[in-house]
């Protein structure tokens, strides 16, 4: 089905945290004050590499207004944080590896008093050498970074299938390239930031954006040395994230310091300072040599995968694992040779980022599936389809996966694609100038979801009637602007035929809801979906036998409908479309305040909180459906919704009268349960997965080097579609950072600092640089009886645009590029006109 408005009908349905968006209504976590908050700042590094020699704290103590000044002596727990691997200092004792390393912190009580705080630290270096690239640091005698090693190695990986020497030697046609990935910026629109406060019960409450509200709680626990009870996270709304804001980042230090200080500390990072210290796509070089018989069909794989983690772990081993599953793409491969290593260096953090690895495993094995085929003079599209793996063969790693026909779906979409067809018969367009060349390509890709075998991958939620008569739901996913608060009222909306009126979504508040896992890996919309169908059957007959016993009528007579429950028959029809128009045109008197909920509505602090603060935020309606109306005065029951959209109304009971019958907790419903994975022992190894076909049309300007993204369509095969206007927004999206990675974006380093330290030199994808036009067709087929529901496409848009990108340029301008983001001066190419040929405008014939 082609995704857009038309096509969607009534399921088009608008974002409620759409309209504060757009108007800068909604308050994000950093966007909180309290009266009497002070300011926290951070002391970093000045050198990529150091030893250090002394810290002198004195001076910046006696300042005036300065309340605290921490080091690490000032730690009560472990010193350390990191979500797989804990091996970053909060505060670095004796060595620095990183521009970015944390020395001291600060608190003052202006953001202007703490900037002189941190010059007025005192801090004496021995300059190192250092590691500025992964040859450097793999060098023999090289120093090493971590007592941990061996060496300077992270991790380690490697696939060995079949005899890939004996099977090159037989191959007709080797191709060996070698690719480079840059070091990519999440680049988010809200900076890494938040607000910790401490309770009169010597709690602490943190609101700071974060993918994993339990994790972020637990690593913080663990250095301020107390108990995870003794903390709350509250994560939700976030300003964008990508996998950037996975990791800790101004959460110790905010923490500490409240701590110290007895007071709120409010933490917010330039961007200067959030591109120094914050986290990157790993830069990978990927050696590849594949080889094939006569026929065309692949015999031999060999790959080598260097990627450079910088100066700690973060998530590098498992994004190596990933990229080293995806380097063999969806195809079939007897002979296999495959290492991998994650090195560390002195260049900034690597970590966590849309696509996972996938993204730069795609690129390169795309890349070597286009020459084969043009050493085949074979239509692209026809070579992979005779090397694609059949859909009953195991995975990449070997393992059972899940069977699907989604891989050979989307490769018969995109064949019979108009675009395409573009590519097989290439238009010719006499009113373009000769230095303008149009090429189209086109790439495949299977990308995994979930964390993987053998990786904690926990999922759960609630689903409970609230004292105030709404269907509510608690899951400790965030929402990040990917639309989860929208399909989340969809698919209650769905179950229940109720309406948004009658919601409650809780999200992002670690005292308000069950640990349901992160929200990485293209995993929350499955996830929800699994827990709501294992929830809704006691759910309902809880609701449907009391609603019975109220009126008399046999449950089997009764169903849940907006407002509550009515009996069959008499829900109306049109009910959903109802809802639906009531949403689009305004007239629901419903309202998105993503702000933040009371720090704590029994302290002293709660008082404090300015009008807009006390709106809830983490929970939706704390998602943000809720009226400036009280609770008891704001409930819109059903019979006054549906007179006033003209609606003859058989409800029986409301869901506020329903609420009233019982303890509240016999109304509260839980699941716990594991994201699906292989049943084979292969760490990191996925068993469900998404497929996508990618096609692209670009512009190339050979005088220039310009390239001008014209023309995509995505074909996604990632079963049902909940959301429309979610899926489509996460697939554009996610071709836009693709856009980036492949033309534009380099964090750019110069013996390990950033020559890039902001965006004016950072250059992301405008509106004037995305492409001309999107299509997105999305194939729901799932095989029958699978019953895990809608796959995850926060991370498919974004992994097979760049070879397809690529593609298009070689058939306009016969370059093959094995290096992003795409090197201008390869595609500049000697201007040849005729005198005949009339020059557009502004450029001079000299």
């Amino acid at each position: 089905m082609l995704l857009n408005r038309k096509q969607s009908g009534k399921r088009w349905h608008l974002r409620p945290d759409g309209a504060p968006k757009v108007t800068g209504q909604l308050q994000y976590l950093t966007d909180m004050t309290l009266p009497d908050m002070i300011h926290g700042r951070v002391l970093r590094s000045e050198y990529p590499h150091a030893r250090i020699l002394s810290i002198d704290t004195s001076e910046a103590e006696a300042l005036e207004g300065v309340y605290a000044v921490l080091t690490s002596k000032d730690v009560p727990g472990l010193n350390r944080f990191g979500i797989a691997t804990p091996d970053q200092p909060v505060f670095c004792e004796d060595i620095v590896r990183y521009v970015g390393d944390a020395i001291a912190a600060v608190a003052a009580d202006s953001p202007e008093r703490a900037a002189l705080t941190l010059d007025a630290i005192r801090v004496e270096y021995e300059e190192l050498t250092p590691l500025n690239s992964t040859d450097a640091a793999l060098a023999p005698g090289a120093p090493e970074l971590h007592e941990h090693g061996p060496g300077n190695v992270l991790h380690r990986t490697e696939i060995k299938r079949g005899d890939a020497e004996q099977a090159f030697a037989t191959c007709d046609h080797i191709v060996t390239e070698t690719y480079y990935t840059p070091r990519q910026m999440h680049a988010y629109m809200e900076t890494e930031g938040g607000l910790f406060v401490p309770d009169e019960e010597g709690r602490l409450n943190v609101y700071a954006a974060t993918q994993h509200g339990y994790k972020d709680r637990m690593q913080l626990a663990r250095i301020i040395g107390c108990s995870e009870e003794d903390i709350r996270v509250v994560s939700s709304p976030i300003g964008g994230s990508f996998g950037g804001k996975d990791e800790l980042n101004v959460q110790p230090y905010g923490a500490l310091l409240a701590l110290r200080c007895g007071r709120p500390v409010k933490m917010h990072n330039s961007r200067k300072e959030s591109v120094r210290a914050g986290l990157k796509r790993h830069p990978m070089k990927i050696e590849m040599q594949t080889g094939m018989s006569r026929e065309g069909i692949i015999q031999a794989h060999r790959v080598r995968i260097t990627a450079d983690t910088g100066a700690y772990a973060t998530l590098g081993a498992p994004v190596l694992n990933f990229c080293t599953e995806h380097c063999l793409g969806p195809y079939a491969i007897p002979n296999v040779d495959v290492e991998g290593v994650s090195v560390y260096t002195n260049n900034g953090l690597s970590g966590e980022f849309r696509g996972f690895g996938g993204n730069q495993a795609i690129f390169a094995m795309e890349g070597q599936m286009d020459r084969l085929a043009a050493i085949m003079n074979m239509d692209p599209w026809e070579f992979r389809r005779r090397n694609m793996r059949e859909k009953n063969d195991p995975g990449p790693l070997n393992q059972r996966i899940l069977v699907t026909d989604g891989l050979s779906q989307v490769w018969e979409a995109l064949d019979r694609s108009e675009l395409w067809q573009k590519h097989q018969s290439p238009p010719a367009d006499p009113a373009l100038p000769p230095w303008i060349k149009r090429g189209v390509g086109a790439a495949i890709a299977m990308h995994g979801a979930g964390l993987g075998y053998g990786i904690p991958d926990p999922a759960g939620g609630r689903l409970s009637l609230n004292n105030e008569g709404k269907i509510e739901v608690a899951f400790s996913y965030e929402e990040f602007g990917q639309g989860l608060i929208a399909t989340l009222e969809i698919m209650l909306c769905d179950l229940f035929q109720c309406s948004t009126l009658d919601l409650s979504i809780i999200i992002g508040d670690t005292d308000r809801v069950p640990h349901s896992g992160s929200s990485t890996a293209s995993r929350s919309t499955t996830m929800a979906w699994m827990a709501l169908q294992r929830l809704q059957t006691p759910f309902r007959s809880r609701v449907l036998a009391v609603a019975s016993e109220m009126s008399g009528v046999p449950a089997d007579e009764l169903l849940t409908g907006p407002g509550g429950i009515w009996r069959k028959g008499q829900l109306p029809a049109e009910s959903s479309e109802v809802e639906t128009d009531v949403q689009r045109t305004g007239k629901s008197e419903k309202k998105v305040a993503l702000a933040l909920e009371g720090v704590n509505q029994t302290s002293e602090e709660a008082g404090k909180l300015e009008k807009a603060e006390r709106t809830k935020v983490a929970d939706i309606v704390a998602g943000g459906t809720e009226s400036d109306q009280t609770a008891e005065s704001s409930y819109l029951g059903a019979s006054q919704y549906l007179a006033k959209e003209g609606v003859s109304s058989g409800l029986l009971i409301s869901y506020a009268e329903l609420a009233t019958q019982g303890e509240a907790d016999e109304w509260i419903f839980d699941t716990k349960f594991d994201y699906p994975t292989t049943p084979d022992n292969v760490v990191g190894g996925h068993y469900l997965y998404t497929y996508a076909a990618v096609a692209a049309e670009v512009e190339v300007n050979t005088l220039t080097g310009e390239t001008k993204l014209l023309d995509t369509r995505h074909v996604v095969a990632a079963g049902p579609v909940i959301n429309p206007m979610g899926y489509i927004g996460q697939i554009e999206g996610g071709s836009v950072m693709a856009l980036g990675f492949t033309l534009t974006e380099d964090a750019v380093m110069q013996d390990s600092r950033y020559v890039t330290t902001n965006l004016d030199t950072y250059l992301i994808p405008t509106i004037q640089d995305i492409h001309t036009n999107l299509e997105v067709e999305a194939i729901e087929d799932l095989p029958e009886g699978d019953s895990f529901g809608p796959r995850g496409i926060g991370e498919i848009g974004s992994v097979a645009l760049a070879p397809a990108i690529t593609a298009a340029i070689h058939q306009a301008t016969g370059v093959w590029v094995n290096r992003l983001p795409v090197p201008r001066e390869q595609l500049v190419r000697p201007l040849n006109v005729p005198l005949n040929v009339p020059l557009q405008e502004g450029v001079s014939p000299s």
